[in-house]
């Protein structure tokens, strides 16, 4: 009889092998689909020249210690430079390869991150299912933005906040200055000690960080300047309206401003208007829902980070395509909690990542002109990113409301008992 010692028995498969093989085929099919941008279907070769162009020559003037105050395609926080900046750490690859490369990078650590925290008592491994899976629904784009790397900021905030509220701050303050919107991973941090400690660490971070900036950079807030001269893009809420009173007659076109498809015309002030106004009304709900809650599970401050980010989504008046990244990164967060509210939520996501890949870059050209087809496909993706952002604030609602008091029936009162005779 053989012995076991002398011929062990083939080790079991680790426990995240499916969940890696599937990154690994999905990676290589969206790198595929990068070297093959120039494909008619697949953005004629628009969705690369993002980084090869554009990145590339921002990384030039960044490099000299001056961020490109007078650009109006630049709109973003001091801490964008440094993740254009970081090809620089691979200096044996061309700016597009290194930049592709670190993309990946960042995208791998959300996946280990997810599946991590997936494997803790009473968590789920869905959360690293969706992030894997739902990505490339997105195709090419996730690779060509660097949306990946502010999601991993915000994931990582969100993830180490049960751990270390001094890491969860810190990785908020990170991502603000990138993309402000990982600042909304703080919004549902439990009241008292997390709070008091999140917070402040954020503060501090996101100060000192602003500071050497400023020190080794110039005009480190000159996008507040393009930001602020912004339209109404054809892919938001206000820019589907719009596209729709096209056929019914509105005299309204679509010019190339500021990095993007925007309506010009007649009223596209008062939509623009509308979209801050409906922008200042989702910060008072936020606002409200943070007083008013009473109750706080782990999966509360995932719950309120991805309502967050869905409410200010939707007012916003640009929705570009790489804001689906932020969204499943933070949908998946969710799905690592048993107890998370937005599994419904969550699926909704999913669909309209499916969808913008659709518009943006398979169809763009019919949203361009605004044919039925192309408006179409911008009433069903938004369609679908308002209910799930309206879904996703109702059920964070009720999961934080104080349960009603249990209704006890009135006790009936004991027969007393009967003395039975001496003797008896």
């Amino acid at each position: 009889m053989m012995n076991r010692r002398q011929f062990p028995l083939p080790p079991h498969a680790p426990p995240h092998a499916p969940l890696a093989a599937l990154w690994l085929a999905t990676r290589a099919l969206m790198l595929w689909l990068l070297a093959h941008d120039a494909a008619p279907l697949l953005g004629r070769g628009a969705v690369a020249r993002e980084v090869w162009r554009l990145y590339q020559h921002w990384y030039g003037l960044l490099s000299h210690g001056t961020f490109p105050a007078h650009d109006t395609l630049w709109q973003y926080p001091p801490g964008a430079g440094a993740v254009l900046l970081s090809p620089a750490l691979l200096p044996g690859l061309t700016y597009f390869q290194a930049f592709v490369a670190l993309t990946l990078a960042a995208d791998a650590v959300i996946a280990l991150a997810l599946a991590r925290a997936g494997t803790r008592p009473g968590r789920s491994p869905r959360g690293a299912w969706l992030w894997t899976g739902g990505l490339p629904l997105l195709l090419h784009l996730p690779l060509a933005r660097y949306d990946v790397q502010v999601t991993a900021l915000a994931v990582l905030s969100l993830l180490t906040l049960s751990r270390s509220t001094r890491a969860c701050g810190v990785f908020a303050a990170l991502g603000a200055l990138v993309k402000v919107w990982p600042a909304l991973a703080l919004l549902g941090t439990p009241r008292g000690r997390p709070t008091r400690s999140a917070w402040p660490w954020a503060a501090v971070t996101g100060t000192l960080a602003l500071a050497l900036f400023a020190l080794w950079f110039s005009d480190p807030l000159s996008f507040l300047r393009q930001q602020s001269g912004r339209g109404v893009q054809i892919e938001s809420l206000g820019g589907t309206a719009l596209s729709l009173a096209r056929h019914a007659g509105w005299p309204g076109r679509v010019h190339y401003r500021y990095g993007a498809m925007e309506f010009t015309g007649p009223y596209v002030s008062t939509v623009a208007g509308a979209s801050l106004a409906l922008s200042a009304a989702a910060c008072c709900v936020l606002l409200l829902w943070r007083v008013r809650a009473r109750r706080w599970n782990e999966a509360t401050p995932f719950d309120a980070a991805l309502c967050a980010v869905l409410l200010f989504t939707v007012t916003s008046r640009v929705i570009s395509p790489q804001y689906l990244i932020w969204l499943l990164g933070l949908a998946a967060v969710c799905l690592t909690s048993r107890h998370t509210a937005q599994r419904p939520v969550a699926a909704l996501v999913v669909a309209a990542a499916a969808v913008s890949s659709v518009v943006y870059p398979t169809l763009y050209g019919e949203v361009v002109h605004c044919t039925w087809t192309g408006s179409l496909l911008m009433v069903l993706r938004n369609g679908l990113l308002v209910t799930a952002a309206g879904l996703s604030l109702v059920r964070l609602w009720r999961s934080t409301r104080p349960r009603p008091a249990r209704q006890h029936p009135p006790s009936t009162p004991r027969p007393a008992a009967t003395a039975l005779p001496v003797g008896h």
